[in-house]
Formats: C-alpha cells, structure tokens, sequence
C-alpha cells in the first residue's frame, strides 16, 4: 500500500514494569494490521539504552530479543519531525528514517509519566496518549486526586500524603500522626505516589506493619500515599478520544490475592476479570460518565483506563486513572473495547488516528 503510516512501537525501559511492556508490546505486535503500517520497533534496556530490533513478537514477549545480532543502538533526534528516527549502522554512520506516528508502550516511569511524552513533543512527531503534563499529573496519584478534589467529579478515598525527606527525619512521629489522621482505623493501604500495576502497594492491617510498608512504598517514590481501604467491587472503565471522549463497557477485577497487586495481576492465574452485567443502566451510565469527566479533568488524550471501586451502598469511589494502561493478552483495557465492538486491531488503528488528529 503506497499510503502506508511509519509507525514507531517503542516498549521495554528503564522501569519496574518492563516486562510488562514487552508483552503489551508483543500483543500489540500480534494483532496489528501491518498492511497499513510500515513498523518500526525499538526495545529499551533496564539499563537505558534504546535498540532498533526486528525481534517477533515472541522474542519481545520473553526477554529474548535484547540478544539479536541484528539489533542497532538509534535514537530520536530533537526538532528533526518526520526524520527523527536515527539508527546507527555498523559502519558507524547514522541512517535516517522516517516517523509518521509514535505509539509508545510504555508504562511506569519514563514511559508514562510526562517524560518520554516531553521528549516526543520536542521531536515534533504524533504519538498515541496524553501530553507530557496530562500524563505526569495522572501518573501522580497525589496531584490526581488534588485536581479531582478541586473539580469535585468523584468521590475519592481519604487519604494524607507524606514525603521521604519529612519521614526520614522523625519516622516515629511521622506514623503517630497518620494514625490520628485515619483515627486509628485500619487497614490502610500504603502506595507510592509515582508507579504503577500496583508496584510497591501494601494493604496494612496493624500498626506494626506500617513503617514497612512505607519503606517498601519509598523505594519506588520520594512521595507516598496512606489510604483508607475502601470496601467494593474493583470495576474499570475504558476511555478513548481527544475532544469526544466516550467510555466503554464496565469490566471488573476478581483479585486472586487480598488485593490486585502486581502478582495477582501478571502472575497468579486465579486472578479473573470479566464484564459487568448485573447493574441498572442508570448506574452504569453514571460510571461511565464520571469516568469521561475524570478523563476531561485530567486533560487526557487518545486513551486512559479509569478504575473505581463500587460500594454495596451503590456509592462509586475514584480508585486511580492510567494512561497508558497495559495491552497484553489479560489486560482489561483491549477486552473493555472487544466487548463495547471494538475489536483489538481496529482499536489500535483508532487511537494511530487519534493521535495523528493531535
């Protein structure tokens, strides 16, 4: 097809959830409809460095394609538009390609977090998601909830936010005034402000187990939250569009472990997700359009999966908002649009269009 798109596929990086992003990307890869696209794929190391792989899918999928011979180092050159793509050849002379749109598959930090969409934004080429100051203010969970508090779309969780430097000078102190805060009350959930899938989340059922988990919170962020634990259903919705957004189906979360942490999600196979059948239009319709309000408060573009938690009461409480939420085999946000008639492929060459629209 002469009217082919470059589509650059970036995925893996220098974050807890790498491996996620290989297999988000390795699904993408699976069920993309290369005929309309010539692609381009770049792996990031752990360690950083970004590689031009011609890797399948099952290589990317586990691990395998960072040790391809055939992989050359390339990067994006700043204000060059169309032609920022730059690979090194063997020679050590550096060939041009060219880029028509991004679609960056990334998730937790440097991925999704405003830094790489900054660094997209000064290349000048389109990319699939949010800009860099809608995706680094949903990726901080402490700045989500100050702007949903300030625009009073949702109900959220109640919770206090403390910073590294503040714990480490009087750490003792510091979980006395927490506990006044919540009076007392437990569980609470300990996460960091910046990560995502769950990483470094702890559920905290004494007191005892705090310090700990405010530890582990610290290793992932400078900044953490304490939150009351909410009681209810774990529902998710999906959101695309620019300046009409609209929602999908309802899904929900049945978490193998206490609560979907990072290994009932990618790990442990009791976890399930299905749709949300059981609820009365009039409910679902208001999931659904605070979900589209969250969306707009937050500034986002192209995608984002907004996740809630339902109480017996009925009451919808403001879990988190992800920009670019996971696209692997069990992931929800391709299975929310599957079951609202959006296939996976023409998801994807939805949200190359979205992008391009800018």
């Amino acid at each position: 097809m002469d009217n082919k798109k470059s589509l650059l596929i970036l995925f893996g990086g220098a974050s807890s959830e790498h491996e996620v992003s290989c297999a988000s990307a390795a699904s993408v890869l699976r069920h993309i409809n290369d005929e309309k696209y010539d692609i381009n794929t770049i792996g990031i190391t752990k360690e950083g460095n970004w590689l031009l792989t011609d890797s399948p899918a099952e290589s990317i999928d586990n691990g395998s394609w960072e040790k391809n011979p055939a992989n050359r180092p390339a990067f994006l050159a700043p204000g060059c538009g169309p032609d920022s793509l730059m690979v090194e050849l063997e020679d050590g002379r550096l060939e041009k390609r060219k880029v028509d749109v991004v679609f960056p598959i990334l998730h937790g930090k440097n991925g999704e977090d405003g830094t790489m969409q900054g660094l997209l934004q000064i290349t000048g080429i389109p990319y699939v998601g949010s800009g860099a100051t809608a995706s680094a203010a949903s990726m901080d969970k402490a700045i989500t909830k100050a702007i949903l508090e300030q625009s009073n779309v949702v109900n959220q969780a109640k919770c206090i936010v403390i910073h590294k430097k503040t714990y480490e000078k009087d750490p003792k102190n510091e979980v006395i005034a927490m506990f006044d805060y919540f009076g007392c009350k437990l569980p609470l959930f300990v996460k960091p402000a910046n990560a995502g899938s769950s990483v470094g989340i702890s559920k905290v059922k004494t007191a005892e187990e705090l310090p700990a988990a405010i530890e582990k919170a610290l290793k992932e962020d400078d900044k953490v939250l304490i939150e009351e634990a909410i009681v209810g259903r774990e529902i998710e919705v999906a959101v695309i569009g620019n300046d009409k957004p609209e929602a999908s189906c309802i899904g929900e979360i049945f978490a193998a472990n206490e609560f979907y942490d990072y290994e009932a999600k990618y790990q442990n196979a009791q976890s399930k997700t299905g749709i949300v059948f059981d609820l009365d239009e009039a409910k679902e319709n208001e999931i659904r359009n605070v979900a589209v309000k969250i969306y707009e408060a937050m500034g986002c573009k192209g995608l984002a999966r907004v996740d809630f938690f339902l109480k017996s009461s009925g009451k919808v409480i403001f879990n988190e908002i992800n920009t670019l939420p996971g696209f692997t085999n069990i992931s929800m946000y391709p299975k929310l649009w599957e079951s609202s008639g959006l296939p996976y492929d023409k998801l994807i060459d939805r949200l190359i269009e979205l992008a391009l629209e800018g």
